[in-house]
């Protein structure tokens, strides 16, 4: 099946010198972020500043001590207006949203991640940290709408072609923030919309809320629903499902179970953090010893269906474009990474737009000419500067 990608358009995400002595904050110069009102008064509420992300479109806050709340807007850093933060207001902010439960977990770990939902708000994935010696934490805000193929540009038949897929694997990769999450949001819709099946996803925790329509969907939230994303996918094979999506494979455990269960006919989903097919195919290999590689290019070649590498990149109007890097697997794919020639599998890409593939530096060089981002952007982002230049005609 012949299928053309357009990579064109934005991802939408939600996505000052100070005078006082903090500690575990030490202002040498005035180069702050750029500032965004904040009209809460002098004492700052987690509601008030969760309001105000959502409602200038950020896609993250974060509450570290020694600055103002501070809001990611189209990528960049952004303070809000107001003093900095001090440890025993950090510390007030964070834990009033924190039960029992996750209070002891944190003080034992030192470390926190959970979901969050806030009421006439939405949905936050939230992490709570320390940083020296003070708590800290990061707050993504989750689109509570699962947007369609078109409205998140991504290409519309290639992501149908995986997403309809009867079994296989299939995985979306990127850097933290590339929008992973959402479009494989926007995957498992399309399968709820269509399918009577049943589809059990695994995460860490849960993000966006499905709701069932023609199938069954199940979410199971790791340290709530289950202890782990392998005991999940040990156990969630004799639930009867027809589709898996794994929320992250972090381990070799992880990895192992995700290509048995693709192999057993299902249709599997998850994300690596890598940013290119060949790394992405390199990653799940090496991350078994040697004397097993050789086994799992062979398991691998058999099941993988496809790799969605994405950036978000800063446009030349202010948002955010996505950048992509396809490969759909062909028999000519499918031979590479069951010989363990992955090395040849990027000119195998750049040859197979036919087939909708495209390379991230294709992708970036359309977006350059369509005038979506800055040649410094497209430079800076690019696997082959050399090259982007030549085309450029620079």
């Amino acid at each position: 099946m012949a299928l053309n990608a357009t990579v064109r358009g934005a991802m939408p995400t939600h996505g000052g010198k100070t005078g006082i002595a903090v500690a575990g904050y030490d202002p040498l110069v005035d180069d702050s972020p750029p500032t965004i009102p904040y009209e809460g008064g002098g004492r700052y509420e987690i509601s008030d500043l969760l309001r105000k992300a959502i409602e200038v479109g950020a896609s993250d806050l974060h509450m570290a001590v020694g600055r103002p709340p501070i809001l990611r807007l189209h990528g960049q850093l952004h303070n809000l207006t107001g003093e900095p933060l001090t440890p025993p207001e950090t510390r007030r902010l964070i834990y009033g949203i924190l039960n029992d439960q996750q209070k002891q977990k944190f003080e034992e770990e030192k470390e926190l991640d959970f979901s969050l939902a806030v009421s006439n708000m939405g949905r936050f994935r939230v992490n709570v940290h320390l940083q020296r010696s003070t708590v800290a934490a990061a707050f993504r805000v989750i689109d509570s709408r699962i947007r369609s193929f078109q409205e998140l540009n991504l290409p519309t038949r290639v992501m149908e072609y995986l997403s309809r897929r009867p079994n296989g694997f299939v995985l979306i990769t990127g850097p933290t923030g590339s929008g992973k999450s959402t479009t494989l949001a926007a995957m498992v819709d399309l399968i709820n919309t269509e399918r009577d099946c049943h589809i059990i996803t695994i995460e860490d925790p849960i993000e966006y809320l499905h709701h069932h329509k023609r199938a069954l969907i199940e979410q199971r939230e790791v340290n709530e629903d289950t202890y782990s994303f392998q005991n999940a996918l040990k156990y969630c094979l004799r639930q009867d499902p027809d589709v898996l999506m794994i929320g992250e494979m972090r381990d070799l455990e992880t990895i192992s179970a995700a290509i048995t269960a693709a192999e057993t006919g299902h249709l599997v989903f998850s994300t690596l953090h890598t940013v290119s097919a060949v790394q992405t195919v390199d990653r799940m290999i090496d991350v078994f010893p040697p004397h097993q590689q050789e086994q799992i290019r062979i398991q691998l070649a058999a099941v993988i269906e496809g790799a969605i590498c994405q950036k978000l990149l800063p446009s030349a109007r202010g948002s955010r474009e996505i950048a992509l890097e396809i490969m759909i697997a062909t028999d000519a794919i499918r031979n590479l990474v069951r010989e363990g020639n992955t090395h040849m599998i990027q000119g195998t890409i750049e040859a197979g737009g036919k087939w909708g593939m495209v390379t991230m530096d294709r992708s970036i060089l359309d977006l350059y000419r369509q005038g979506a981002i800055t040649k410094e952007v497209a430079l800076l982002n690019c696997n082959k500067p050399v090259e982007m230049k030549r085309q450029m005609g620079l």
